[in-house]
């Protein structure tokens, strides 16, 4: 089955740690490393960040980023990468494709302040995206965002992409936040 070949695929990212994700351009993907703890504490630290994010991460510790790190490196259905440029290896932010089925995945993206408003974000989501549909073979990767959240509503509209309901694969939401969030979905041919 194609689930199947994707779990097969993946791993073999896994056990190259130095593999990166589109090293064209200025931004690379790489996988987490425990070396970015500290510096994914800081954006989770931080009120400017996370102000309209849904999860309390001003409660997390360094405990809690060092967990994640090592189960982002053994998970086949959450995929999660650090956000790095060519000129630094230096940790700027997480980008994820999360709850992966055969045909889709959600999209998350996080940066830290000092990577705001200079194209990173922007740069990482492609790659992403490229990942899903190149490397994993998805359909549709969709994501959502609260529309209180104006700074990542206007990202993603000021980038193009489209607007959709919420996708019947959606996991791990509430009803009400269904109902309230804007979503985004990009398919493939």
């Amino acid at each position: 089955s194609q689930r199947g070949y994707e779990r097969e695929r993946h791993p073999g990212l896994r056990e190259n740690q130095n593999q990166a994700l589109g090293d064209a351009g200025m931004v690379k993907l790489r996988l987490l490393k425990s070396e970015d703890a500290p510096l994914m504490l800081e954006w989770m630290h931080d009120p400017f960040v996370c102000r309209d994010l849904q999860t309390n991460f001003a409660a997390k510790t360094l405990v809690d980023c060092q967990r994640f790190i090592e189960d982002s490196l053994h998970s086949v259905s959450d995929q999660h990468f650090a956000i790095v440029t060519d000129a630094d290896d230096t940790y700027l932010g997480t980008v994820s494709l999360k709850h992966i089925t055969a045909d889709s995945a959600e999209f998350a993206i996080t940066v830290r302040r000092c990577a705001m408003g200079s194209g990173i974000s922007g740069e990482a989501m492609k790659r992403i995206l490229e990942y899903g549909m190149e490397t994993l073979a998805l359909k549709k990767i969709y994501w959502c965002v609260p529309a209180v959240n104006h700074r990542a509503v206007r990202f993603y509209d000021k980038n193009g992409y489209p607007r959709c309901g919420a996708p019947k694969e959606v996991a791990g939401y509430t009803a009400e936040q269904i109902q309230q969030y804007l979503w985004y979905c990009v398919s493939f041919a």
